[in-house]
């Protein structure tokens, strides 16, 4: 070999690493807090969580004007420049309502499944979590531990893959949540419901359990039956929807069957009072859900009842 070639492959150990400190080495691994501009952070792909600017929204919004944001968020780089968001979807929103444009982060390499599991735990943390958001994030979580565990992921399965102590994902991501295996199974059916059927179980407008049932219907079916309930103002109990999941998948249902058992007398049904929407909906904000509604008429009809009884005792 020439001595040319004998000197090129000799790496020298440069000045700086020369003279720097093994705690110098550290700090320089060290994870730090970086001002990221917010034009260069994008959302987690298919976030299941809702960031909506509601009154919850704004009080965060007024204390990042205030305060700014106390607590970083977590980010990760993307190949191709920039940031995506891992933790930190309502501190973004919050900031960009606050007028800020830049937001404090964390930067930390991750790859698709560990961004996935951090993403879905921070925001499980949250008070109030809706059936769809758990649903997805359930899914989306499941479907990561699974591709760790190193065994391929079967659409719709209930065993997936098993650690070494022999437990399936499933039963792992349970304990960690809370929830039975079955019930982490139930959640996860609700992915399969069209969006307007899944936004009612969201507003507390059709029960879990029957949301449940109707998951199996196909898709067009559900479309029948989310037209049906509309235009009869009805929605099916868990008998009926027991009963159209068995008739769907022994071909025998339509729209006419559809129909025919939303219509049907239940046993302990009540005849209802109703009420055009169109002469209520002015009073209320755009992004009042159903149940909201139903809660606040309620409360102002106990407040004028107890206001009479107090006028009547005088």
């Amino acid at each position: 070999m020439a001595k040319s070639s004998v000197r090129d492959s000799i790496k020298l150990t440069s000045v700086d690493d020369l003279f720097s400190t093994e705690e110098s080495r550290v700090e320089q691994q060290r994870e730090k807090v970086l001002d990221i501009p917010l034009s260069e952070i994008s959302d987690f792909p298919n976030h299941p969580f809702k960031v909506k600017a509601d009154e919850a929204m704004l009080e965060m919004a007024d204390s990042v004007k205030q305060y700014g944001v106390l607590v970083p968020g977590l980010v990760r780089p993307k190949a191709g420049g920039g940031y995506e968001m891992v933790a930190g979807h309502r501190r973004k929103k919050a900031s960009e309502l606050a007028g800020k444009e830049n937001m404090p982060c964390i930067v930390r390499e991750l790859d698709d499944d560990q961004a996935t599991i951090i993403m879905v735990d921070s925001n499980l943390q949250r008070e109030s979590i809706l059936p769809s958001e758990k649903a997805f994030a359930y899914k989306m979580k499941l479907e990561a531990m699974k591709r760790q565990a190193g065994r391929p992921s079967k659409e719709n399965s209930t065993q997936v893959g098993q650690d070494l102590r022999g437990k399936y994902s499933v039963e792992i991501l349970g304990e960690q949540v809370g929830e039975s295996r079955n019930q982490i199974q139930r959640y996860i059916r609700l992915t399969e419901l069209i969006p307007p059927i899944l936004e009612m179980v969201d507003e507390k407008r059709i029960a879990f359990n029957p949301a449940v049932e109707i998951s199996y219907l196909a898709e067009n079916e559900q479309q029948d039956l989310y037209n049906t309930m509309q235009s009869e103002d009805c929605t099916p109990s868990l008998a009926q929807a027991q009963r159209m999941k068995k008739l769907s998948q022994d071909g025998r249902l339509n729209i006419d069957v559809i129909f025919s058992i939303l219509t049907e007398e239940k046993p302990n049904q009540k005849e209802k009072f109703n009420i055009q929407r169109e002469r209520i909906d002015r009073f209320f904000p755009k992004n009042f859900s159903e149940k909201q509604k139903e809660d606040l008429i309620v409360q102002l009809l106990e407040n004028w009842f107890k206001k009479r009884q107090r006028e009547q005792e005088r």
